[in-house]
């Protein structure tokens, strides 16, 4: 038996359609909708959305998941082999996920693309620049920080206080040794010296605000509303204010436009937008969506994390901008992580698995099932019914998928194996069909008064305290919040600033329901502490941080750089 091909291997192995071949399938025309970067990839010009308006409405799902690993547990090759699977029982399917960014490709995780015979295609261009839309964030972000700090340099005649200047600088590398610098430093002409640093550009607002805008209008309008600091009296300064708006959206006038590329079966694959799902919404764009909402039987995105972060990001930021509402969503789960949330093993990026973890045994499993139970309640809360998605790998046992089946019934569930790694579409046609089913079963009972219909968590007109209380104890399982007083002051300030009614975006690990990343499971009788609150005012929410957030990580010992090279007919070797 051969050695298993690479997910490279697997990509440069593909035979793929013309792009536009891709988009014809979609109802996009060609020398309306389509601008082409090479064979395989495409910009989507905007004009899609009014132009396919008339089109019926394709059903929405959502790909979630449990608290994952710090290996992931295969969101982005289940939505991919999701896609795939509804052609194999007769549907049409466009997927829409985030972009790669390169600094975690070059570091430890690896590419962004799916994975096995579930993958977005090329696959190099999908991890390596893509169309340049990170670049393009990059540069408006730090267009910005120039204009700041130009600003100061000639007389300051907003009255900035230098102190209070949040807005830093990014770059798409993971570079820990700029997470704070000091600039402005050497002749009295090469600027005023004050402290920053530099975060990855996925974690720039400009990306969140890419990710949520509607249309061009909409991004300038948005990019002036970012706020830069404050002035001596402790008013918000706006980048409309240091006059860099205008320069920023055109430097994204191209950035806003969707990518057009496709699965290795050929499903249409929008990718777009790509913001951290930490101190962001975690999800690819709106405008992909209500491009991708018109032009199949299915749309299936993905959301950063778990269900408590992306999916309850999903619902109620990304959701109330779009006017779009879900139909279903999957939770994917895998055995090792359900193993990892009983407390008895422990994973770490970039180490070989716990032998003992692959080890038979069921009952580790159902120990980490309230995990599971807890995010698909986080699902249920918004009156979306989930599907429970296993993410089969070769070590597990059919006695520890049976014991996850048994988790997902007890919270009335559905439950599907999944193969697409290995199978690719077919893979995952139990999914599909578990999915069809739960979509018509819940149409029916809402047409008889029953079933479940989507609604948002809280109304923006409740306070900020009270948003934040809520998430907290409804979707967390906290019983009470603690703020600092730094906090506390923010929160206020912001309410009489006129944030008052922008949802909240709560920063916190990934790694747990709760701020704790080493609280496993479902865990009770804790309380979320609130140590700072930022406004991403252009973005347009408020966001709370609970615990240390790394917005510029660093490299690994060993990073994945160390093994990206070019072979000596120029192919790309090493990426993942």
């Amino acid at each position: 038996m051969g050695e298993a091909l690479s997910n490279l291997e697997i990509a440069r192995g593909a035979k793929l359609l013309p792009i536009e071949e891709v988009g014809r399938s979609m109802g996009l025309r060609e020398e309306r909708h389509l601008e082409p970067y090479g064979r395989h990839v495409a910009k989507v010009d905007l004009c899609a959305i009014e132009d396919l308006s008339e089109r019926p409405k394709a059903k929405y799902i959502l790909v979630s998941a449990i608290t994952p690993t710090p290996l992931g547990e295969g969101k982005t090759t289940t939505t991919v082999g999701l896609g795939q699977a509804f052609s194999h029982i007769g549907k049409r399917a466009t997927i829409a996920i985030r972009q790669a960014s390169m600094g975690p490709a070059f570091g430890i995780k690896g590419g962004a693309a799916g994975g096995g015979y579930s993958q977005v295609v090329p696959m190099e261009r999908l991890n390596l620049h893509l169309t340049g839309d990170l670049h393009a964030v990059t540069e408006a972000h730090n267009m910005l920080a120039a204009m700041i700090d130009n600003h100061l340099y000639h007389g300051n005649g907003l009255g900035i206080e230098p102190h209070s200047i949040s807005w830093r600088r990014v770059m798409d590398v993971n570079d820990r040794s700029l997470r704070n610098i000091v600039i402005g430093l050497g002749a009295r002409t090469d600027g005023v010296p004050r402290q920053s640093g530099f975060d990855i550009t996925a974690a720039s607002e400009v990306m969140a605000i890419l990710a949520l805008a509607s249309s061009l209008e909409d991004l300038r309008e948005r990019l002036g509303r970012i706020v830069i600091g404050h002035d001596r009296e402790g008013n918000p300064v706006s980048a409309e204010d240091v006059r860099g708006a205008g320069a920023m959206a055109v430097i994204l006038k191209e950035a806003i436009k969707p990518n057009l590329m496709q699965t290795l079966e050929g499903t249409p694959a929008l990718v777009h937008a790509g913001p951290f799902g930490n101190i962001a919404t975690g999800n690819s764009s709106v405008v992909a969506d209500l491009i991708g909402i018109r032009t199949a039987d299915y749309l299936i995105t993905e959301a950063g994390f778990g269900a408590d972060m992306g999916a309850e990001r999903f619902f109620n930021i990304k959701c109330r901008i779009s006017g779009l509402e879900p139909d279903a969503a999957v939770v994917v789960a895998t055995v090792r992580a359900l193993k990892a949330h009983s407390g008895r093993y422990r994973i770490k990026a970039g180490a070989p698995l716990p032998e003992e973890l692959l080890e038979e045994n069921p009952q580790d499993v159902l120990a980490g099932a309230e995990n599971l139970k807890k995010q698909i309640e986080n699902i249920k809360l918004h009156g979306v019914p989930a599907v429970v998605a296993i993410n089969a790998f070769p070590t597990d046992h059919p006695s520890e998928h049976k014991a996850i089946e048994e988790a997902a019934k007890e919270v009335g569930a559905r439950c599907a194996v999944c193969r697409h790694f290995t199978e690719g579409g077919k893979g995952a046609v139990e999914l599909a069909r578990a999915l069809e089913e739960t979509i018509e079963e819940n149409e029916r009972e809402r047409r008889r008064g029953g079933g479940g219909s989507f609604r948002f968590l809280y109304p923006l007109e409740m306070p900020l305290k009270q948003k934040i209380e809520t998430i907290a104890r409804e979707v967390y399982g906290a019983e009470g919040v603690e703020y600092d007083a730094e906090a506390l002051r923010a929160l206020e300030g912001f309410e009489r600033a006129g944030f008052g009614r922008l949802p909240v975006c709560l920063a916190k690990t990934h790694l747990s329901l709760s701020s704790d990343p080493a609280l496993k499971g479902a865990p009770r009788g804790w309380k979320l502490s609130v140590r700072e609150v930022r406004a991403s005012v252009g973005a347009g929410f408020i966001y709370p941080i609970c615990g240390q957030m790394r917005t510029m990580p660093g490299l690994s010992a060993h990073p994945a750089a160390e093994r990206i090279d070019l072979d000596g007919e120029g192919n790309v070797v090493g990426l993942f």
